[in-house]
């Protein structure tokens, strides 16, 4: 299974940007998905995360009210809007598929992970 990240960039603080997970391989349509993110120096935290048909999804606190993750089953594809995007937001975001068909924070049941796309939020 291959996953790959794309939509990041650099924007200015209050903007928005929406991420894009595309997987191949073997249909992903039944697993859970997820975005972590990893800033400089920092350990890769939970973002959002959403069951397989959709269902339930999960958020970090600090992106709650700002942060949508949706899927397309029908393309194998997981989004992620940003609104409201702070400086805090800066870090290389990864797109993730889970074990299992729920919604997961926990980044160890993540079986297979993408490249990572840079967002990048400035003052």
């Amino acid at each position: 299974v291959q996953l790959q990240a794309s939509g990041g960039g650099l924007v200015q603080a209050g903007g928005s940007l929406r991420l894009s997970c595309a997987t191949s391989g073997r249909t992903k349509s039944n697993y859970g998905m997820g975005w972590f993110r990893q800033a400089p120096g920092k350990e890769r935290e939970f973002v959002a995360a959403i069951a397989w048909s959709s269902i339930s999804t999960l958020y970090a606190d600090s992106v709650k009210g700002r942060f949508t993750i949706s899927r397309d089953n029908a393309k194998n594809t997981v989004y992620l809007q940003m609104n409201s995007l702070k400086p805090e937001d800066t870090a290389v975001y990864y797109c993730a598929a889970h074990r299992e068909r729920y919604a997961s924070g926990f980044r160890s049941e993540y079986a297979y992970w993408g490249q990572g796309t840079q967002v990048t939020v400035s003052s």
